[in-house]
């Protein structure tokens, strides 16, 4: 998936809120929400709209395990943004770096 459809499905705290439950394995719709809407007062047509952004996006994956629907992770669909991350972060440490390094030499 595109890095842009990845961080706008991400962009909403629930859904980043659904990925964190799903970190450790998969889950059943019903035990996700529990877990995910927690005092929220949300509705169980607009939690299932919030995981169907995020499977479109490739974050998650749907599976029926008989009667029952398994969510899980795709960790390969956050490659792209965990790259991305780590270039922006390396880059601006490095410009920090050579800003500290000239407001020493300004201050000697």
């Amino acid at each position: 998936m595109p890095l842009q459809d990845v961080l706008s499905a991400l962009a909403d705290p629930t859904r980043r809120a659904v990925v964190e439950a799903l970190r450790p394995g998969g889950l059943t719709v019903g035990e996700l929400a529990r877990q995910v809407l927690t005092g929220e007062g949300m509705s169980a047509p607009a939690f299932s709209k919030h995981l169907r952004v995020l499977e479109a996006a490739g974050v998650v994956r749907r599976d029926r395990v008989g009667r029952t629907v398994v969510v899980t992770l795709e960790p390969s669909s956050l490659d792209e943004l965990a790259t991305w991350v780590e270039s922006t972060t390396r880059h601006w440490s490095r410009t920090i770096d050579r800003l500290d390094r000239y407001l020493e030499q300004e201050d000697a």
